[in-house]
């Protein structure tokens, strides 16, 4: 626990002076970063460690891609040649990943069916939902929308752990995650809320632009659902594949996935209400 707490107040300062105060670019530079290390995590976590290390530069070099067209699909890089090159260097890397299974079919390092998946999810899903935090950097008082699903997401985890342990009772899904309670997701959903109304009065200091409450409520309703729904999903894996944390980056959190699992789930929906309704 210490350790956990000790990452926690070295780590957010950081990650809060990328996404807020530094230039969208930053944002795109570290999900990048995140982007390149989860797909390792991933990869390791499935596949044998020789196709991990013959696959992971291909799906990490898909990640980068992948997030780079996201940035600069934006209308402010209309007409430029970043933004016609990259979508086809994305479809020219999917091509890539089809034609290596055909013609590595049957060598001991084959791109079989479950090393296809896994790189699809480590090289485009993954880094396409996290994307949408770079999305909502991009917007209109971008420093502070980015910031919605971690907050969502982060004090339901928050929660629903401290709820759990003062709480928990009733096994939530016993076989998926033993130590996880209905207390404790009934904690983090409350968490989820009232982080975000919470978080309401933070924008508001920071940039005189009143949240509506109602949708605050509900984006802190739907990351915390959806960012439970993250957690058991990964757990899932790692239950399958047998391993307990997806890498040691993190002490006391594990790795990229450990901790991001929950935003991944809670990015893109985040993204598609606030990109379709008025906040403010």
């Amino acid at each position: 626990m210490k350790q956990r707490i000790l990452v926690a107040v070295v780590g957010v300062p950081a990650v809060l002076a990328v996404l807020c105060a530094a230039p969208d670019w930053a944002t795109l530079a570290l999900l990048m970063g995140l982007c390149i290390i989860a797909s390792h995590e991933l990869l390791a976590a499935v596949l044998p460690p020789e196709k991990t290390r013959r696959w992971w530069g291909l799906a990490a070099t898909l990640a980068v891609f992948v997030v780079a067209n996201v940035y600069f699909s934006h209308e402010r890089f209309a007409g430029t040649a970043a933004a016609g090159l990259m979508p086809w260097l994305v479809a020219a890397l999917v091509v890539l990943l089809f034609l290596c299974m055909v013609l590595e079919y049957g060598k001991k390092e084959e791109m079989d069916f479950t090393a296809l998946c896994a790189i699809l999810v480590a090289g485009a899903a993954i880094p396409l939902a996290l994307s949408c935090l770079l999305r909502l950097r991009m917007l209109e008082h971008g420093a502070g929308l980015v910031l919605i699903p971690l907050v969502a997401a982060f004090m339901s985890d928050t929660m629903a752990l401290f709820g759990g342990m003062l709480f928990g009772k009733t096994k939530l899904a016993p076989v998926v995650s033993p130590k996880k309670t209905r207390e404790g997701a009934v904690s983090g959903l409350v968490g989820g809320m009232v982080g975000m109304v919470l978080y309401r009065i933070i924008f508001f200091l920071c940039t005189e632009v009143p949240l509506h409450i109602g949708w605050c409520v509900l984006l802190g309703l739907v990351g915390a659902v959806l960012g439970q729904l993250g957690d058991l999903s990964f757990s899932c894996v790692k239950r399958q594949y047998g391993i307990k944390d997806y890498g040691r980056l993190l002490p006391g959190h594990g790795g990229v996935l450990d901790r991001f699992d929950s935003v991944i789930f809670a990015a893109p929906v985040i993204w598609m209400i606030v990109n379709a309704v008025t906040l403010y």
